[in-house]
Order: structure tokens, then C-alpha cells, then sequence
């Protein structure tokens, strides 16, 4: 008989297919709203990133329709599959942003909605019995359109960034960038690099402590194109007898996979390639962990506020009095 071999391998390195066998069985939510006034193809491009028809344009078609006088949340979910892959996207597009001669308070309700989502998410953490698997409807990105017509950022703008980068992921991005030279195209980015560097407006992606070289180097790429330049098209065109995806003008054809012609493919390799996990991520750990700490210090301090009155009402009765019951989480209801 021979001696029995020795097993040296323990095998705890299949966690990561055990961990993708899992994550493939369930899928994940990615939740993507799209702020900026009607006009600036936000649906066209979300759609082209995608490469599918997810959302309709909501804005408006002939000049006879009525201008919508508040900011409206309007969220499409559909569930998109892979290579086995399966993810519930979930788009969410706010019609009527911007689109009044004054536009103060416009972003209240988009602010709110995310807000809410939070608070929906942290009321069903809160439930004595919770669900193993919490849906998850937290905002993971905002892309931001920036109208191509002005030079810079601005007062409305500087505004809802401000309060957005408070909140969410925000991705600015250049509307219909093909309406812009290269030249004023250059000069538009380096314009609001420097308004968001004065106005401390921090988008994403942030740098982290847990980042290492190469992602840093990968983040300092994505900077350099914050603002991206962008153009979205359902179209197929052709042009040298080859479909190719983009719009045409009377100089010539865009074409949106030309990396000089715009900044399309940057995007959404950035969202979907590189930093789709991170945003998920990010979104738990850093706006939602804020969220969630702010709200449990109110709801202490809301205990230890009913507690002295119940324990000053027992004094002044001389009985005792059971303590006030905590009042259960409620979603915030302004921005």
C-alpha cells in the first residue's frame, strides 16, 4: 500500500466564483435619473448607452403642448439581460426641470425623490423581521445635462449640483455636444472645471483612500473628461456603405462610437466597464451611510426628548409613566 497523498490545496479561493454564481442567480438594481431641462436628449442618450429602447421623450412635441409648471418624477423600470448577466434598471426622468422663466425651487421634488428612496430603504433595514434580499431603490447616478448654449455654469446649475453631490453620484455631461466646435467644446470643459472647483462641487468618481495606482490613474483619465461631451443617437446611418451609429448634418455625419468626434463611448465605458460596481458602492457606503446616520440621531433625539417629558409628566403626577414609544421612521418630506 501506498502512503495517502497529501492535500495541500484548502480550495477557499473559489469564493469569488462562489460569489458569482450567487450575484448571477439574483442580479442587481441600477437606478439612473436623468436631470435637465426638456431638449437636451436626455432620453436619447440613456437609451443609445444602453443600446435599446428603454424611455420615451417626455418633452414636449409641438409648440401648442402646455409647459409643465412643476418638476414631475416619472421612473421605467425594465429588466435587461447579458451573457447571464441580468440587471433591473430602473430610469428615472424629471420632466419639467428648468423649464419656467423661474426656476427657483425646481429641484426640491428631485432632491426629495432621492431622499425618499434612502428612506424607503432604511425603513425596510429597520423592520424587526426584514427581508433577506432589500430591493433596492436607492439612486446610484445622476447624470446632469449642461445646456451647450451657455458658457459655463450657471446660477441654476451651481445651485442643483451643490445639492445634489450632497445626495447622489452626479455625472455631468454636455448636452448635444455636436452643436459645439471642438474648439468651444474645450474651452466649454475647462470653463466648468473651474466653476466647479471654485464652488467646491465634488462629482463623481471621488478619490479614496482605498483606491491603488491603477485606480487612480483610471479616475484622473475620467476627470480630465468631466465634463463629458456627448451625443446620443438611435439612428443607423450609412456612410461609406457601413451602418454606423449617429446623426447627420449638412457638414457631415457624428458618428457616436468615433471617440473624436465625442466623448460617448468615455461615458459609458465609465458607467458600465470600469465603475458600475463602485457606484452600487459608493452609493451604500457614502450617501446613504450619511443619510442613515443623520436620521438615527434624530430618532435618538427624539427618545430622549420623549423620555424627559414622560419622566417631567410622572414627576409633576406623582406616578409613574410608561416611556413614550419611539415614533417609527418617516421618509423626509422637503429637500
Amino acid at each position: 500500500m501506498t502512503a495517502p497523498e497529501v492535500q495541500d490545496y484548502v480550495g477557499f479561493d473559489t469564493i469569488t466564483q462562489q460569489m458569482e454564481r450567487k450575484f448571477l442567480k439574483r442580479g442587481f438594481n441600477l437606478n439612473v435619473i436623468l436631470v435637465g431641462e426638456s431638449g437636451m436628449g436626455k432620453s436619447t442618450l440613456v437609451n443609445s448607452i444602453f443600446s435599446t429602447h428603454l424611455v420615451d421623450s417626455q418633452g414636449r412635441r409641438t409648440a401648442q403642448e402646455v409647459i409643465r409648471k412643476t418638476t414631475e418624477i416619472l421612473p421605467v423600470t425594465q429588466t435587461l439581460d447579458e451573457n447571464g448577466v441580468r440587471v433591473r434598471l430602473t430610469i428615472i426622468d424629471t420632466p419639467g426641470f428648468g423649464d419656467q422663466c423661474n426656476n427657483e425651487g425646481c429641484w426640491v421634488q428631485v432632491i426629495k425623490y432621492i431622499k425618499d428612496q434612502h428612506a424607503a430603504y432604511l425603513e425596510r433595514e429597520l423592520k424587526p423581521q426584514r427581508d433577506r434580499i432589500i430591493n433596492d431603490t436607492r439612486v446610484h447616478a445622476c447624470l446632469y445635462f449642461l445646456n451647450p448654449g451657455s458658457r459655463g455654469l450657471r446660477p441654476l446649475d451651481v445651485e442643483v449640483l451643490k445639492r445634489l453631490t450632497e445626495v447622489t453620484n452626479v455625472i455631468p455631461v454636455i448636452a448635444k455636444s455636436d452643436s459645439m466646435t471642438l474648439d468651444e467644446r474645450t474651452l466649454f470643459k475647462r470653463r466648468v472645471k473651474e466653476e466647479m472647483a471654485f464652488h467646491r462641487i465634488s462629482v463623481y468618481p471621488y478619490a479614496s483612500e482605498d483606491d491603488d495606482d491603477e485606480d487612480r490613474m483610471l479616475n484622473a483619465s475620467i476627470r480630465e473628461l468631466v465634463p463629458f461631451a456627448v451625443v446620443g443617437s438611435e439612428e443607423t446611418i450609412d456612410v461609406d456603405d457601413k451602418p454606423v451609429r449617429g446623426r447627420r448634418h449638412g457638414w457631415g455625419v457624428i458618428n457616436i462610437f468615433d471617440e473624436s468626434h465625442c466623448d460617448f463611448v468615455h461615458l459609458r465605458n465609465f458607467m458600465l466597464r470600469t465603475h458600475l460596481s463602485d457606484l452600487v458602492e459608493v452609493t451604500a457606503q457614502r450617501h446613504y451611510e450619511q443619510f442613515r446616520t443623520s436620521q438615527l440621531r434624530q430618532i435618538k433625539e427624539l427618545r430622549a426628548q420623549q423620555a424627559a417629558a414622560a419622566a417631567a409628566a410622572a414627576g409633576g403626577s406623582g406616578s409613574s409613566q410608561p416611556p413614550v414609544a419611539p415614533l417609527p421612521h418617516q421618509p423626509m418630506t422637503q429637500a
